[in-house]
């Protein structure tokens, strides 16, 4: 469904040049869950931001259904990340003065035109399935810090995509707040998700179907 073949990408900055990924190589299944570790710096970030569409490779392809979206234009590329793509962080990027619900149909959001009834009760929907059921009016401020993550969560399934990506979803909380989070992604790939993380907690990333080591920008 998502393969990456032979990705490489090169970073300058004051005469240094870092190269982040030389030759990466990825397949990932329908409804698979794919972990990536490694330690700081060895490209997993980068890889997953390219995997996601949000870095472009300096060469190599990222088919997705059959075609190399490193060629969409980005028009196109929009298209898919409202459609097909979501992503989690670290840092769960909630507006703070939107209550949870505002938060997780933000991807709905163009302007000024209202939210339609269908898209608030999938809102709703969503904040139920991550556990947050009757948790819609409340602001980020009032959420500790695993509920907050759980609303970005609830912001990435709304769309329906067909991919999750993850990036240390579990790096900025506690060990049972994170477990918490795990046992929710368990839970989406087994409804069909896919779901590529990054992590640095080796217990996390071995609950995935597989995982992909990298060191020096490379799989090892």
């Amino acid at each position: 469904m998502l393969e990456a073949k032979n990705i490489l990408k090169t970073f300058h900055s004051e005469g240094v040049v870092t190269h982040a990924l030389t030759g990466v190589d990825l397949t990932v299944n329908p409804g698979e869950f794919v972990s990536i570790v490694g330690r700081s710096g060895s490209g997993k970030t980068t890889f997953l931001n390219v995997l996601s569409t949000l870095l472009a490779p300096d060469s190599g392809e990222i088919l997705y259904g059959g075609e190399d979206v490193t060629s969409f234009s980005a028009a196109r590329l929009n298209q898919l990340r409202q459609k097909d793509f979501s992503v989690v962080f670290q840092f769960h990027y909630l507006l703070p003065y939107l209550s949870a619900r505002e938060n997780v149909l933000l991807p709905y959001m163009r302007g000024l035109a209202p939210v339609s009834k269908d898209a608030k009760l999938r809102a709703d929907a969503c904040l139920e399935r991550v556990g947050l059921a009757g948790k819609g009016s409340k602001i980020p401020g009032h959420l500790s810090g695993g509920e907050q993550q759980r609303v970005a969560i609830a912001r990435a399934l709304v769309k329906e995509s067909t991919v999750l990506f993850a990036d240390e979803p579990t790096g900025n909380l506690d060990r049972e707040t994170g477990e918490s989070v795990m046992e929710l992604l368990a839970d989406l790939k087994n409804d069909g998700l896919s779901i590529v993380m990054v992590t640095h907690d080796d217990e996390y990333a071995a609950r995935a179907d597989r995982v992909i080591r990298m060191a020096d920008g490379a799989v090892v």
